[in-house]
This record gives C-alpha cells, sequence and structure tokens, in this order.
C-alpha cells in the first residue's frame, strides 16, 4: 500500500527501513527523519503522517531493547 503518494513511499519501503536500521543498531531512535533518510527521500506535504505514523508503530521492531 502506499503510503506516501508525493515520494511513493510504501508500506514495504517504511517496514524494510526499521528492519534495516534496526539490525544496524539496536538501540537506535528510530523517528520518521530517520526513516525518510534511509529511504533516500525528504517530506514534501506531511497529509501521510498520520497514515506513515500508524504504519511505523505497527512495526514489531520499534520497541527499544532495555
Amino acid at each position: 500500500m502506499i503510503v506516501c503518494h508525493c515520494q511513493n513511499i510504501s508500506d514495504r519501503d517504511i517496514h524494510a527501513a526499521i528492519d534495516w536500521m534496526r539490525a544496524a543498531d539496536a538501540r537506535t531512535i528510530i523517528t520518521p527523519g530517520r526513516i525518510y533518510k534511509a529511504l533516500g527521500k525528504k517530506a514534501d506535504c506531511g497529509g501521510c503522517m498520520p497514515l506513515f505514523l500508524s504504519t511505523v508503530w505497527s512495526n514489531s521492531n520499534m520497541e527499544v531493547p532495555v
């Protein structure tokens, strides 16, 4: 599903970026900005943020290990 139409980012792209960042550093703080950067994109209008954030939080790798 396309989450960000301006930058053509899908839910799969978001999940892949999160999984990649978590694998690279288990303690990294994952933010929307870092996800965009990992995908080589920049946020544009921001209209996708509610769906973008719900997609991010649905990823099981969002939990930071203690």
